[in-house]
This record gives C-alpha cells, sequence and structure tokens, in this order.
C-alpha cells in the first residue's frame, strides 16, 4: 500500500516585502497559516490545505446555508486556522482560532458562517487565540493533534493557548 504523502504546517519564509516600503507593505502572507479540520465523531484532526479556499474535502460537494436549524442531523466539525511565526528559540504556534461547522452529506447541506470562517483566519494570522467557542472534546483532539504534530513547537507557544486547550477531567 502507497502511504500518502503527510502534509504539515506552512513554515514562514523569508518576507517578501523586507526593506522595501513600496507596495505589499503590511500585507499578510497566508504562507503562515494552516487550516486543521477537527471531526469530533472520529476523534481525529488533519491539515487540509484545501480549507484555505473552502474546498477541505469536508467542504466539496456541500451546500452551506444560512443556520444550523436548516440542516438536520449534520455531523459536527471545526475549522481550526493555525499560524505559525518563529522566535529566537524555534517555531511556535503563534494564532489558533476555531471555527464551526455542520455538514450531512446524505442530504449535500451544511452550515457554516463564511464571515467568521475569514474573520477568525484573520485573528489567527494576527496571532490572536480563540479556542474557547470550542467543546472540551474537540479542545482535546486539537491539543493532542498539535503536541504530535511538533511537541517543540508546542512547548514554545503561550500560555494562553496551552490553558486554552487545557481540558480538566470530570
Amino acid at each position: 500500500m502507497e502511504q500518502k504523502k503527510k502534509v504539515g504546517f506552512n513554515i514562514i519564509k523569508n518576507d517578501p516585502t523586507d526593506g522595501h516600503k513600496g507596495f505589499g507593505k503590511g500585507a499578510l502572507s497566508l504562507e503562515q497559516v494552516s487550516p486543521v479540520i477537527i471531526d469530533v465523531e472520529d476523534d481525529s484532526a488533519h491539515i487540509d490545505i484545501g480549507a484555505m479556499h473552502a474546498r477541505s474535502a469536508v467542504e466539496k460537494g456541500i451546500k452551506f446555508l444560512k443556520t444550523k436549524e436548516e440542516v438536520p442531523d449534520a455531523k459536527p466539525y471545526w475549522l481550526v486556522w493555525v499560524t505559525i511565526d518563529r522566535k529566537e528559540e524555534g517555531p511556535y504556534y503563534a494564532g489558533v482560532t476555531a471555527c464551526e461547522m455542520t455538514v450531512n452529506r446524505e442530504i449535500r447541506r451544511g452550515y457554516k458562517s463564511l464571515p467568521e470562517h475569514v474573520n477568525r483566519m484573520d485573528k489567527s494570522l494576527k496571532r490572536h487565540i480563540i479556542v474557547d467557542v470550542m467543546d472540551d472534546r474537540s479542545k482535546t483532539i486539537l491539543r493532542e493533534f498539535l503536541i504530535s504534530h511538533n511537541e517543540d513547537m508546542w512547548s514554545r507557544s503561550s500560555d494562553e493557548l496551552k490553558d486554552g486547550l487545557n481540558v480538566t477531567k470530570m
């Protein structure tokens, strides 16, 4: 069996506008952000670059509606925007923001708020941590995914992220 190529996080490159004050100065580069899809029911998380343009495997072939109520028996997912930055010690998870999404494959309908997804990607790029909207199960899946992807990056990440994804066992 052929192994699928493991997709990694986008690691930032040199600043293309470095030393130049003209066009593009102050623009955000999407090279720093990666979309992580969390499948809550399957307890799994994976990077799906297709989500950058709303074309992840979960989103393909689905018509998204404006309210959750219009999509009965939908499967819950989270789209998490993860931005990588570099400090002196090395790369770390700098911005992590979560967006809700539900999909009913059978009727090919789903729910997501496109403005929220765009705004959360922007917040991630600006180094915000927004994970308080997630349920504990999803936080645990995301925390374990980030740690297993790169434990060093996790250890260099902010306490805000670690505390936000820390779930107390009941």
